[in-house]
């Protein structure tokens, strides 16, 4: 079978130890990122199957009506709005999904959340500027950090990454605040977390405010810039989970304004994302590129799955087909 390994940036992936599960195959790795559906048909039409990495690479009706041979898109971790399930339905291309695993994500929230709260980056990059004890060169920014204990942190979002920051707020002696839907609120009741009484107080009460929804239509901009507008000027807001969760120009207008008075950051609108985004020139933000799911023992589980998913589909045993009509026409 001809695959294609979309957008390995990092060039990981041949160095995974599932690697070898695609021995006698004809694999192609791609590290770069082909920019339009023009460029992405013509470097695709040659695959039978295509890996992605996450929803680093979106397949829209057009694209895939452009890539007659593709029989499957073997996806890590699920598929999150990036591929037209019913255009590539239509086109017999199957779709199988992968796994998940909470921790990389949660950890990597919680290393931004005390990273922001101490200033760390700041601190270490002006001291290699020769600079003592100094986050920046503008003074009204140039402040020291703060402790987590006794602090509130807000947590939107009590599903498995939420459930675990909980869990490290509580061991840092944080008071941890719950907002979400009301299965969610009800969960973490019961789990002994305080709920906020509305969103409104959610918003305001929160010294650190981490986002943990899945995006979908319903919750697409649903961080309005009224909500950011009610938090501290010392607060920090924390996005691991998906830039579009808040509305449109609406956190880069508040970070200017100072409230909330910081961001951590490790999604974007666009990604990669481009080195002039004013995102990357403000002090008061922390931005990663993107690093959640980045990590080693997640990228073996992640690939593995997808890799054993091409040799079930290819031995006439598929499983995890989102899709799975298309093997009935098969």
């Amino acid at each position: 079978m001809k695959i294609a390994i979309l957008d390995d940036y990092q060039d990981a992936v041949r160095r995974l130890e599932c690697f070898s599960l695609l021995d006698g195959h004809d694999v192609k790795v791609f590290n770069n990122t082909a920019r339009g559906v023009g460029q992405l048909a013509i470097r695709l039409a040659p695959f039978d199957a295509l890996v992605l990495i996450r929803e680093r690479t979106a397949f829209d009706r057009t694209l895939l009506n452009k890539l007659p041979a593709l029989k499957l898109i073997s996806q890590t971790g699920k598929v999150s709005g990036h591929i037209d399930v019913a255009a590539a339905t239509a086109n017999g291309i199957a779709i199988a999904e992968g796994v998940g695993n909470p921790i990389a994500p949660a950890e990597l929230t919680w290393a931004l959340i005390m990273a922001s709260a101490r200033h760390i980056p700041q601190y270490a990059g002006r001291l290699r500027e020769g600079q003592w004890q100094t986050v920046s060169h503008v003074p009204a920014q140039n402040r020291i950090g703060v402790a987590l204990n006794g602090r509130t942190l807000g947590i939107w979002g009590y599903g498995k990454i939420g459930r675990m920051i909980a869990g490290y707020g509580r061991a840092f002696g944080m008071d941890v605040l719950i907002w979400g839907r009301e299965g969610s609120l009800a969960a973490a009741r019961k789990d002994g977390y305080r709920v906020a009484p509305s969103r409104e107080e959610f918003f305001a009460q929160a010294d650190v405010l981490t986002l943990h929804l899945r995006l979908n239509d319903a919750t697409e901009g649903i961080v309005a810039a009224g909500d950011l507008m009610r938090m501290k000027q010392s607060a920090i807001l924390v996005n691991t989970s998906r830039a579009e969760l808040i509305a449109p120009g609406a956190l880069l207008q508040a970070l200017q304004v100072g409230r909330p008075g910081y961001a951590a950051l490790d999604v974007f609108e666009s990604e990669p994302l481009d080195p002039a985004d004013p995102l990357l020139c403000m002090d008061n933000v922390l931005a990663t590129p993107h690093l959640g799911y980045v990590e080693a023992d997640g990228y073996e589980l992640y690939f593995r799955t997808a890799f054993q998913n091409i040799l079930d589909f290819t031995a006439g045993q598929a499983k995890n087909i989102l899709n799975p009509e298309v093997l009935a026409k098969s």
